[in-house]
């Protein structure tokens, strides 16, 4: 995966926002470690120092604070149904001709800049449309729980057993490229316990990278009936025969979503 020749020229980082979140309404602004969590993911994707990086959100109020920060932030219709269509408005609006947009979603405060890298590697291959990442789950309690959505990946070369050196949920220890860079085809994305019999399973992280015409067509796609169902928005893009390749890394980042989410957060910055 270290063909220039199908590198992106012009790569952009968007980061998502809105402060109606359902479980912790206004967590882009929660404090975290003397930030904004907001300001954390900019950082972070500054971090990963591939391209530039813009916060795409819902309102003045979280545009402020990155603007202050010395961010670009670009305000989008709050009424928007999803963080790609934020992202596909934000990028319309912001010009410029960024032939990949890579998703990183805006409540994963540790997350390591090292894997938003691994993502935009994975479109080093002209066929694919869209990347994304995953982790071999280790928690038993995860392969049964409807919140952790696995993807069934078909492989290019069979999985060995991965390094643990780190909690699957976590802090973002051990996270990074698989030693042989272990990646395939997305063939399913499902909240059931899935594939069936002995295996490995795994669990996905949301974080995307696009081609810029594999966004555009998905953001105007209607959803499809499996994505209805589920309640999974990569089975539009699958559904609609488009190509997403998953990449593993070592362990999931934190998503902050409840009080008790946001206190481990902010312990993981404690003395950073």
């Amino acid at each position: 995966m270290n063909n220039p020749q199908n590198m992106s020229t012009n790569p952009i980082i968007l980061i998502p926002a809105r402060m109606a979140s359902t479980r912790l309404p206004g967590k882009p602004l929660a404090d975290i470690g003397g930030k904004p969590m907001i300001l954390r993911m900019l950082d972070i994707g500054l971090k990963a120092g591939i391209g530039p990086v813009a916060i795409a959100c819902d309102g003045e109020e979280i545009a402020a604070a990155v603007r202050a920060a010395g961010g670009t932030a670009i305000v989008t219709d709050p009424d928007l149904p999803s963080g790609s269509d934020r992202i596909w408005q934000a990028l319309t609006r912001l010009g410029g001709a960024h032939d990949i947009i890579i998703n990183v979603q805006g409540d994963m405060p540790t997350l390591d800049p090292a894997i938003i890298r691994q993502v935009l590697a994975l479109l080093d291959n002209p066929e694919v449309d869209i990347a994304t990442l995953a982790a071999e789950i280790r928690d038993e309690t995860e392969k049964t729980d409807p919140a952790v959505v696995k993807p069934i990946i078909s492989f290019h070369e069979t999985p060995t057993e991965q390094p643990r050196g780190g909690d699957s949920r976590g802090g973002g220890e051990a996270m990074g490229e698989h030693p042989r860079a272990l990646h395939g085809r997305a063939l399913y994305f499902t909240r059931a316990t899935a594939p069936a019999n002995p295996g490995p399973l795994y669990h996905h992280i949301g974080l995307y990278a696009y081609r810029r015409k594999a966004l555009e067509r998905f953001v105007s796609l209607p959803p499809s009936p499996l994505e209805s169902r589920e309640k999974l928005e990569q089975l539009r893009a699958l559904e609609a025969g488009m190509r997403i390749e998953v990449g593993i890394v070592n362990t999931v980042p934190l998503g902050v979503d409840t009080p008790e989410t946001l206190e481990k957060a902010r312990r993981f910055y404690e003395g950073r």
